[in-house]
């Protein structure tokens, strides 16, 4: 790879809206104080608190305030990871997902029960089994905490949301494996109705974020209003969703995928949902480079079988216990494949242009996540899109491309 002519690159921000919630605390406090939850809970009751295994902003703030409010109202709460199977499917992994969070007793006030077990409670219409966690069940109530968003494995009216908390995360490893092969965008819904059947669940408490990764809005929603608060957030959240400004790369160098940037590691709302439901090629980004896998995700690389290229680093990285047990019960074994891997990352930079099939100047993106978009490095060729884009700025002028002596790409991104 001797010919490849690596790109000079220019370091450039985009102005996504920056509106978003500045006193999480007081937004839940608010939130909660204007619903009617204080009806449906009676003096010492033990509420259980979700928590999923997703990288939400400000999380250990978010947590604390739902129990100092329920404990303010005179319950007991407590947290349960409601993950599937994330953390490799054992109690002691999910525990650790959390604590790398900030989700502990010591930071949330409450403390945290984790199980594997699961009770069945009931089947939907078509016979799909829906699951439990064992300590949400014998809890008197359940306050249902999530962030709506786009799946990244299907699209329909409701997607991630407080429906799929219930259904998916709190269904633990036989809930998630059961709800994916039953087909995800039919059975979420469905089973969140089997649950909410129960009169188990008080409160949902529903969180979008903004393009910066911010609290842009939390709603509090009562059980009946579940499935149609899923809907119109899930609006919302698709409206406000950072996304890469070309529709057209030979390459697009991603420095880190993970369990907290996405649930398949990289979002495919971002890299095109092609990827994974075919269909037509847009965004077409003709070569992707993986760089790292993030620590939160504890060496669970899904998502990696999208890249075409990744580095010995990250795979060397991987729990392959961890990310097998995700794809298995996410039926998705294909975004566990491991792509060429090159010892470093200017050989998998190499790697990627030399295959693109590109004829005339190289358009290439770094990036730092499919999550954190405000700042790219992008070619020179891109560099008139980026000139005709009033949301678009050049902060540093166009360079070589830095690589350390041992072939590692920097300088590390700076993300305010």
């Amino acid at each position: 790879m001797n010919t490849v002519e690596l790109p000079r690159v220019a370091r450039v921000r985009q102005r996504f809206a920056g509106e978003h919630i500045l006193d999480v605390r007081g937004a839940v406090d608010a939130a909660m104080a204007g619903s009617d939850v204080a009806r449906r809970l009676r003096p010492g009751a033990r509420i259980a608190i979700t928590v999923g295994s997703r990288g939400i902003s400000q999380l250990p703030a978010l947590v604390g305030a739902a129990v100092d409010a329920l404990r303010h109202l005179g319950a007991r709460p407590f947290i349960v990871p409601a993950m599937g199977s994330h953390g490799g499917a054992t109690v002691e992994g999910q525990r650790e997902v959390l604590e790398g969070y900030g989700v502990c007793q010591a930071t949330v006030g409450a403390p945290v029960l984790a199980t594997m077990d699961v009770v069945e409670i009931g089947h939907t219409a078509r016979g799909v089994p829906v699951y439990i966690d064992r300590h949400a069940w014998e809890a008197d109530g359940v306050l249902v905490l999530g962030r709506v968003k786009a799946h990244t494995a299907f699209k329909a009216p409701i997607e991630s949301g407080l429906c799929k908390m219930l259904s998916v995360g709190l269904g633990k490893q036989r809930g998630a494996e059961t709800m994916h092969a039953a087909g995800l965008a039919q059975t979420i819904p469905e089973a969140a109705a089997v649950a909410l059947g129960t009169g188990k669940v008080i409160l949902g408490l529903a969180v979008v974020e903004n393009a910066a990764d911010d609290p842009f809005c939390i709603v509090a929603v009562p059980p009946d209003q579940f499935h149609a608060t899923d809907a119109a957030l899930l609006k919302l959240s698709n409206s406000l969703l950072p996304r890469i400004p070309f529709q057209q790369l030979d390459v697009l160098v991603v420095d880190w995928i993970g369990k907290n940037i996405s649930g398949s590691g990289m979002d495919p709302n971002v890299i095109g949902m092609w990827r994974r439901l075919g269909g037509e090629r847009r965004p077409d980004y003709r070569r992707i480079v993986v760089r790292d896998v993030t620590p939160e995700s504890h060496g669970n690389a899904t998502g990696i079988g999208w890249a075409d290229f990744t580095t010995r680093r990250l795979v060397e990285a991987i729990d392959y216990g961890a990310m097998y047990m995700n794809c298995l019960t996410a039926n998705a074994p294909d975004i566990a494949r491991i792509p060429m891997t090159m010892a470093s990352d200017r050989e998998a930079i190499e790697a990627a242009i030399k295959t693109s099939g590109a004829t005339g100047e190289i358009r290439l993106v770094r990036a730092h996540s499919t999550l954190r978009l405000e700042e790219l490095y992008v070619s020179e060729a891109l560099l008139p899109v980026v000139e005709g884009n009033e949301a678009m700025e050049v902060l540093a002028p166009p360079a070589l491309l830095a690589f350390d002596a041992e072939g590692r790409l920097g300088p590390a991104f700076v993300i305010k």
